[in-house]
């Protein structure tokens, strides 16, 4: 359904660093592809198991800003990697938010979570569904 997902930044380095940890937990090895626009906007595209998830100094020029309500969900393979996600997001200068990572059941069915914000505030969810 998504072709890529995109974040604002305030601070590409300090980015960098943050999902470099939390993707490294999913699989994703190595640097994103930087690139710079003609415009002199510069992002970061990390491009894993056929989704890209990318990281925007803001086009508008203004400071990046993250969705009151929004919320971008990451899939695991395990409870353990969702753990893993929180931990080194936790680590590498995010924030950890809501209740510790562990199991949540719901209409939806069970499910491991986990959730944290990175260094700009936008709130991201670890999540393994629990086959039952």
């Amino acid at each position: 359904m998504f072709n890529h997902i995109m974040v604002g930044s305030n601070d590409l380095e300090k980015s960098k660093a943050f999902y470099k940890a939390v993707l490294g937990t999913l699989g994703f090895e190595g640097d994103p592809i930087e690139n710079v626009t003609d415009s002199g906007i510069t992002r970061h595209f990390y491009i894993h198991d056929g989704g890209t998830f990318c990281v925007s100094e803001p086009i508008d020029g203004q400071p990046a800003t993250f969705a009151n309500g929004g919320t971008i969900g990451f899939k695991c393979h395990s409870a353990e990697q969702v753990k893993a996600f929180h931990d080194a997001g936790v680590a590498a200068g995010g924030t950890s938010i809501e209740d510790p990572p562990g199991l949540r059941e719901s209409q939806l069915g069970a499910m491991q979570l986990s959730y944290i914000r990175d260094p700009d505030g936008n709130k991201l969810c670890a999540i393994h569904r629990v086959e039952g």
